[in-house]
């Protein structure tokens, strides 16, 4: 991996007012730290950082960053977007030596045409997008490609089966990379004959219940008043 020179200036004013300022300077507020050093707050240039990585493919930049009269080699760890422009809110650049090896995440590039989708009709799942890894900062490979031809259905490629030159692989040996699985059949139920069911008696049961009562009231109610009407005379 190539190493991106860049430049950059102490960051006087701190804190989220110190950072908004210098954003509408057109300047991008970062901070340099690592090697047991105290954190030193930068700030690099907008246009000049997106000159200088505009080449770069794959992640993990390795810049040599000037700042007054100093130099460090660093691995830029960490850039923050702003959700809505996509604009650059922060960078995290850590001080590392060209001669100690690092961990970082290197993403998985899957190439080929699996057998399996191919002739089989299978469908191809990428599920691992990237994997640790320890090396020296000049072997820290831009992607990994990962050849999935002769993939069959339900075949694997794990993380155990990477081989990087000069690379560590540090992730579950056991973690899934890809996989053909089958398609997923969908089996029609044939139309089942709707069957009518049988009308419920019990409405009518209970409306004619409901009959016989009112005819027992309203014969005792009858009764009630001839009897009245006899003892008044």
């Amino acid at each position: 991996m190539s190493v991106i020179p860049l430049s950059g200036a102490r960051r006087e004013r701190l804190g989220k007012g110190g950072a908004r300022k210098s954003r509408v300077a057109g300047q991008i507020p970062g901070v340099l730290y690592g090697h047991g050093e105290i954190p030193i707050p930068v700030s690099v240039g907008s246009r000049e950082f997106d000159l200088a990585l505009r080449g770069h493919r794959g992640g993990n930049p390795l810049v040599t960053l000037k700042i007054d009269q100093s130099e460090y080699t660093a691995l830029i760890r960490d850039v923050q977007y702003d959700p809505l422009s996509r604009d650059i809110l922060h960078l995290d650049f850590q001080h590392i030596s060209l001669t100690e090896s690092v961990e970082v995440q290197v993403s998985i590039h899957l190439t080929g045409l699996a057998v399996g989708v191919k002739d089989g009709g299978g469908i191809l799942e990428h599920i691992l997008r990237s994997v640790e890894v320890r090396c020296l900062p000049t072997a820290i490979p831009v992607l990994i490609d990962v050849d999935v031809t002769a993939l069959a259905v339900g075949d694997s490629i794990h993380a155990r089966d990477l081989s990087v030159p000069n690379v560590t692989i540090l992730s579950d040996p056991d973690a899934t990379i890809a996989t053909v699985v089958a398609p997923t059949v969908i089996e029609e139920k044939p139309a089942e004959e709707a069957v009518a069911a049988p009308a419920s008696t019990e409405p009518e049961v209970i409306a004619k219940g409901k009959k016989e009562e009112e005819g027992e009231e309203g014969k005792d109610a009858k009764d009630k008043t001839d009897k009245d009407k006899k003892e008044k005379k």
